[in-house]
């Protein structure tokens, strides 16, 4: 919506911008053609040309010499008679090699239209220099009767070499398509759509264009906007350069009719700055629901982590009472919490995790402030890519925090305890996305080497993984006690009907107190308030419960090994829950 909302409101500013400019084109182009329009008709009035059409009294080089002078002074391309036949009596530019004098016009547009008694303006090619003009021409009369005609050729280039400059190319086009003038050299005598055969066997005839290849510009219309504005595209041919490859891509396309002749102009604007912002109001937009949904989420999880341990805490402290009353009941109540235990042993890892947690979603909160304050600032300024840039940055930002609380909040949700097919390698993968802050803080190397025909377990696949999880975090910590960066090794390897999977550290190792009491619950290693004694204890019942092992020792080189011994699918599966 908010994307809709900024394409439509840059479109229409972009439209309106537009039809003051081609106002603007049309009143330049206007006064350098009206101005003139008066000339051939004053040549009626020459004494000069009448002695030469109707007396004979003046000779054709007097008259040519006279239109020399005429046409310095107007500052006209040429300006010639023609006689009654169409054959040039007089030209200006009768002492140059390519002169007019003596060609047959009869031909051209203009002198046809002029001995019928109406006023002609034709644009086209020279057939004797090639050079492109706009030819005005007016009936010479006497006594009702036509005996000539006055041409002249305006020079237009000076217009369009002004229009060059111009950011927004322009062009000019004739009652066919064909582009006259434009502010882009290569777009001129190029033609908005393809010609007919008819008009193309016209064009032939009256050699207007003097013989030029017409090509089309293939213009794509992409949406049509109103009655004199859409929405084109010019595909690039990969040989376009310069001021001529900025024209490549979507552009608004305005277009005014101009004059009787049934000429118009057309404007071509780039519309790339109207959808960066849009696309712009569309992230900002998103960024905004974005952040509140990441802080719902934030409150939501440490409300829901509250909850959870004291109800954890409150379970523990019940089945510590049933323990003491009866054997028989502490059965039981250990049946009943024992998914209570589990989930407590995972909200007890996050906790652990928490510090590498709110460091990993402070550093990008705080980058997407910098960055998005810097956004508005560069698009200020129009520094659009540094604008696109920072937009995406922020957006690989919001998905890595997305990435780290998923993963998060599928770890820390209840499942139930039935074994089934579990892929290791896409526990062990997910088990280290959980655990890359802690891996990032500590800088701990984890090698995996996981054997081909070792890949699959039977085993509940969300408790594995909390297994791992709590012995990877437990290695990366011996590592990290020996003030060294730890080193972690995790391996399998198939064992008959099971599979061993190992994982060791380059940690201080296991005293031999801590090995008499390592599974035993509420029993640590640990410094006071950084662990509940549960992780290995959990561990243990979860392996077992999977009909498996969990088993400690230490290395010959130092460090401790932890493995994990569990049914290979097709031996006998395991059903308690």
């Amino acid at each position: 919506m908010a994307y809709r909302a900024g394409e439509s409101f840059g479109l229409s500013s972009l439209q309106e911008s537009g039809r003051q400019r081609l106002d603007l084109y049309a009143l330049t182009l206007r006064h350098e053609v009206e101005k003139y329009e008066y000339l051939p008709k004053m040549l009626e009035l020459d004494q000069e040309v009448v002695g030469l059409l109707e007396r004979g009294t003046r000779s054709s080089r007097e008259v040519s010499r006279h239109l020399e002078r005429l046409n310095e002074r107007a500052q006209t391309r040429v300006i010639y008679i023609l006689g009654r036949q169409g054959q040039v009596l007089a030209t200006s530019n009768w002492q140059e090699a390519d002169s007019y004098l003596g060609e047959d016009l009869s031909y051209r547009h203009y002198f046809t239209e002029a001995r019928e008694g109406r006023p002609g303006f034709f644009f086209g090619v020279g057939t004797t220099r090639g050079e492109a003009g706009y030819y005005i021409s007016s009936p010479i009369t006497q006594a009702g009767q036509v005996i000539g005609v006055a041409v002249i050729k305006v020079d237009l280039d000076r217009l369009q070499d002004s229009w060059t400059h111009a950011q927004a190319p322009v062009i000019v086009s004739d009652h066919y398509g064909v582009a006259i003038l434009s502010s882009v050299p290569a777009w001129k005598f190029t033609a908005s759509q393809p010609l007919s055969e008819d008009v193309q066997l016209h064009l032939r005839q009256t050699r207007q264009y003097n013989g030029l290849p017409i090509v089309p510009l293939n213009l794509l219309t992409q949406s049509v906007l109103s009655q004199d504005a859409q929405l084109v595209s010019l595909p690039s041919d990969g040989r376009a350069s310069g001021a001529e490859d900025d024209t490549r891509g979507l552009l608004l396309a305005q277009t005014i009719p101009f004059g009787a002749n049934g000429w118009t102009l057309t404007l071509f604007l780039p519309t790339d700055l109207v959808y960066s912002m849009a696309r712009l109001y569309a992230v900002l937009a998103a960024l905004g629901l974005v952040c509140l949904f990441v802080m719902l989420v934030s409150w939501y999880l440490r409300r829901q982590q509250q909850r959870d341990r004291a109800l954890a805490r409150v379970q523990l402290e019940r089945a510590h009472a049933q323990l003491e009353r009866k054997v028989e009941e502490r059965t039981r109540s250990l049946e009943e919490t024992q998914a209570g235990l589990i989930h407590a042993g995972k909200l007890a890892v996050i906790g652990q995790l928490s510090t590498g947690l709110a460091h990993e979603l402070n550093q990008p909160l705080t980058a997407l402030r910098t960055l998005s304050g810097n956004t508005i600032r560069f698009m200020e300024r129009g520094d659009l890519d540094t604008v696109r840039a920072n937009l995406k940055r922020i957006n690989d930002l919001v998905d890595s925090m997305g990435a780290l609380t998923s993963q998060l909040k599928q770890f820390a949700r209840k499942s139930p305890g039935h074994s089934e097919l579990t892929d290791l390698s896409a526990i062990i993968d997910q088990t280290l996305l959980i655990l890359e802050p802690a891996i990032r803080q500590h800088r701990a190397t984890i090698q995996v080497q996981l054997a081909d025909d070792a890949g699959v377990v039977q085993c509940n696949p969300n408790r594995l993984e909390q297994v791992i999880v709590n012995l990877l975090s437990n290695a990366i910590d011996a590592g990290a006690s020996r003030n060294t960066h730890p080193v972690v090794q995790l391996s399998s390897q198939r064992q008959g009907q099971q599979v061993a999977i190992r994982i060791q550290d380059n940690g201080p190792g296991l005293s031999e107190d801590a090995r008499l009491h390592l599974f035993e619950p509420f029993f640590t290693t640990k410094e006071s308030g950084t662990g509940l004694g549960l992780g290995l204890a959990i561990s243990m019942s979860i392996i077992q419960h999977c009909d498996g092992s969990l088993t400690a020792d230490n290395l010959p080189g130092g460090g401790a090994v932890f493995t994990i011994v569990l049914p290979f699918p097709g031996a006998e599966k395991c059903t308690k829950g």
